[in-house]
């Protein structure tokens, strides 16, 4: 991911939104394609990153390691590695994390309305 120079007007009007915002602020923790997906599967307990994968098989090893990481660093996933060869690594939710649950269940339940409003052709309309 390219850095952004602190002395930017894009930092300075991202800062501004972060703090003005709490939408941004969350979609800036949690945004993404995957973030949220990661978040689903921990919600149930600890997983082993292969766990992980093996439960979201689309996603790149890259792409989960680095997200692993981001949600690491924002304090929402922990990693635990037990010093034993070969390693064995689990990620569980931290308490900010796993006060996310109600967001995300919350998304799963319009997610499931949404898709069957769209499949029985029932969409609304902005003149409506």
């Amino acid at each position: 991911m390219t850095k952004i120079k602190e002395s930017s007007t894009i930092h300075a009007n991202k800062q501004i939104a972060l703090a003005a915002c709490p939408v941004t602020y969350v979609m800036n923790r949690i945004g993404g394609h995957w973030k949220p997906i990661i978040i689903y599967h921990l919600i149930s307990g600890s997983k082993r990153y292969s766990e992980i994968k093996k439960a979201m098989p689309h996603i790149t090893e890259k792409m989960l390691i680095q997200h692993l990481k981001q949600l690491e660093a924002d304090n929402l996933v922990s990693r635990e590695a037990k010093p034993v060869v070969p390693p064995y690594v689990t990620y569980s939710l931290t308490e900010a994390g796993k006060e996310l649950q109600s967001v995300i269940h919350g998304m799963a339940e319009w997610a499931l309305k949404d898709m069957e409003r769209v499949k029985s052709g029932e969409l609304e309309t902005a003149d409506a």
